[in-house]
């Protein structure tokens, strides 16, 4: 691949057709996981690791995959992965595998994870694949992680478990909300908000 279609894969899956705030898909475990920024940043590593691997071995299989049962294959890859996951999770860090509870074993179910592997995987070549199924996890990752980062700064006065000046301070009145699930719906609108916003902004400026 040259150059130029990285950087085209890059801007498609991180900005243009972004899986969050452009094709609003993964917004169960968008709000789910994002009141701590740790718990946020295990997920995005578990469905980057998940996302990428899966479209990769689809892409591989593509022409061995009879297109009557395709799906049902897809599915069993990707849960191949994401079991890899949380067997990990539960032998080396089970505190995280239960701040996470099922959200993890939902990651098979991720419209993002499926939709890569239908929308690409399943009809271009291996190193293609996996790139486009990188950056749209990443450009997944980096909302989610802004989301958390105000709902655990705003709602508990920390940030990665340490306290942040002034927001963990005796004048600052913790937003309890925030950590809530109202909140993330109330975080997760602006963020939508403000980075259509500005999308739109820039589509006009080259028209």
């Amino acid at each position: 691949m040259t150059n130029r279609q990285i950087k085209q894969l890059a801007y498609e899956g991180l900005w243009k057709n972004n899986p969050i705030f452009v094709q609003v898909l993964g917004i169960c475990s968008t709000l789910a996981v994002t009141n701590l920024v740790l718990n946020t940043i295990v997920m995005c590593a578990a469905l980057v690791f998940t996302v990428s691997l899966s479209a990769l071995t689809v892409s591989i299989l593509r022409d061995f995959t009879p297109r009557n049962i395709r799906m049902m294959i897809e599915t069993l890859i990707i849960a191949f992965y994401v079991i890899i996951i949380d067997v990990i999770l539960k032998a080396y860090w089970p505190q995280m595998s239960e701040n996470l509870g099922p959200y993890v074993g939902l990651i098979i179910t991720n419209c993002i994870v499926m939709g890569r592997c239908e929308a690409c995987a399943i009809s271009n070549p291996p190193a293609r694949a996996m790139l486009d199924a990188i950056f749209n996890a990443l450009g997944y990752s980096f909302i989610l992680l802004i989301i958390a980062t105000f709902r655990e700064v705003l709602g508990m006065g920390t940030f990665l478990g340490f306290g942040v000046p002034y927001f963990s301070g005796q004048y600052w009145d913790k937003w309890t909300i925030m950590v809530m699930p109202p909140g993330a719906f109330f975080v997760l609108a602006i963020v939508v908000w403000t980075f259509r916003t500005v999308q739109m902004s820039q589509e006009d400026k080259k028209k």
